[in-house]
């Protein structure tokens, strides 16, 4: 895309800030301590040329050594704002985040298919970096039956992937294969299974298609306890790609690149978990 203002180049994309920027959604918790929520989506749609555009589900109060509470906002309000940004802006492409309750998921599901949201990344958010619960566990079920379904691709970490496909921990290749498939039979487009619990010098993630595709995406393992936001930063990457235009595949590779790079050069901030950091200049 070309634009008036100052560019840079990132990943293959020239990024101007300007009023034809792609528009990307975050429908997510607001993180106090700016580290992941839309304030690390918000980042990282900037970084990666899109405007960025939010619908806030919840105010955790949080820093780098934990989430101390959150108070989530009505359905009816989270609604209302994914339909006046996509009424009024525009949505090249959206992800959701932390969601919190059962009625909100359902209003989220709602919003976003009366929106004609066609490109969704779906960033399963079950507790936070430091093991605090972020979504009810009776909103466990109508994540699966309502979000799921509606995602071009579900991005789970290892604990979240065994919670969507109703199975027991999960410790290798083949236990991820599996959880693939399970989710993918709930109706995702994709999934990409997150395989950063497992042990190994590598990052293997696991990229399975509804088309019957798959293919392990190996990565560098970064030697970092600075990792608070990872998860939101690469579902917006994944995110801001698909709002520029790329074929799935592509987003996800990039994306997992772009989070790479942001662990690499995360912050050491606070007294507890650091943050990544989407504004590494690459």
């Amino acid at each position: 895309m070309a634009g008036t203002g100052r560019s840079r180049r990132r990943g293959g994309i020239t990024l101007p800030v300007d009023e034809r920027s792609p528009k990307a959604l975050s429908i997510a918790g607001s993180d106090s301590g700016g580290g992941a929520g839309v304030q690390a989506d918000l980042k990282t749609f900037s970084a990666l040329g899109c405007f960025g555009l939010t619908a806030i589900t919840a105010v955790t109060v949080q820093n780098t050594q934990g989430v101390t509470g959150y108070e989530e906002l009505s359905p009816k309000l989270v609604a209302d704002q994914v339909a006046a940004v996509a009424s009024d802006i525009g949505v090249d492409a959206a992800k959701t985040g932390m969601l919190a309750s059962a009625s909100i998921v359902v209003a989220v599901a709602d919003a976003v298919a009366e929106a004609g949201i066609d490109r969704l990344v779906v960033d399963p958010v079950f507790v936070s970096k430091h093991g605090h619960r972020l979504l009810a566990e009776d909103a466990v079920g109508a994540l699966r039956e309502r979000v799921v379904p509606l995602a071009t691709v579900v991005t789970p970490n290892l604990p979240e992937a065994a919670g969507l496909a109703g199975m027991d921990d999960l410790g290798s290749r083949a236990d991820m294969e599996r959880a693939a498939d399970a989710i993918l039979a709930l109706g995702p487009r994709s999934v990409l299974v997150k395989g950063g619990h497992l042990e190994g010098s590598e990052a293997s993630d696991l990229f399975a298609s509804a088309a019957g595709d798959r293919e392990w995406l190996v990565g560098e393992r970064i030697d970092s306890t600075n990792t608070h936001g990872t998860g939101c930063v690469l579902s917006a990457a994944i995110t801001a790609r698909l709002a520029h235009g790329d074929a799935l595949d592509v987003a996800v590779r990039a994306g997992k690149s772009f989070v790479t790079e942001a662990i690499r050069h995360s912050l050491s901030i606070g007294k507890g978990i650091g943050p990544v950091n989407p504004l590494f200049q690459g």
